[in-house]
């Protein structure tokens, strides 16, 4: 779940980008501002992606299965092109940096969709059912001993 959240925040944060970007180029200057504080914002996320998609690898699910490697690859490249793509803008290097930027959001989208794929893990196993005077410990309702109308009779 954690997973999700990280990357639908990264996603919606680098959508933002793309709206703040636009907002700049129309003339609205102050738009600069804030579209540098969400490329902050998207990387501290991206650093809080990274020790996520670790534990989503190291898994812990039955028979010590452990998760895709591609969470935390994802997360360390998306993290590396936001260091770049900052490099570029304070450079203003427009080209490379719109072109990265594409690239960037790109990446985000699909770690979301991949993030949402991911299954779930699986609930720990219940503790063990107590065992009642009536019960054998399974957890089961105990059958009815008269078998009247509610027994169901069942052939082993």
């Amino acid at each position: 779940m954690l997973l999700r959240a990280t990357a639908t925040g990264s996603a919606v944060l680098g959508l933002a980008q793309t709206v703040l970007a636009g907002s700049f180029l129309n003339g609205h200057y102050e738009a600069l501002r804030a579209h540098e504080v969400t490329a902050m914002a998207l990387g501290g996320l991206l650093l809080v992606q990274l020790p996520v998609a670790a534990l989503v690898r190291r898994g812990g699910g039955p028979a010590g299965a452990r998760g895709p490697w591609w969470p935390l690859g994802a997360a360390v490249l998306l993290l590396a092109a936001v260091g770049a793509q900052s490099g570029t803008g304070y450079e203003r290097a427009v080209g490379v940096h719109v072109t990265l930027g594409v690239l960037l959001v790109s990446g985000l989208l699909f770690g979301l969709v991949g993030a949402w794929r991911l299954p779930l893990a699986l609930p720990s196993p219940a503790p063990e059912a107590v065992t009642t005077e009536e019960g054998d410990g399974s957890g089961r309702l105990p059958r009815p001993a008269d078998g009247g109308a509610d027994a169901v009779e069942v052939a082993p």
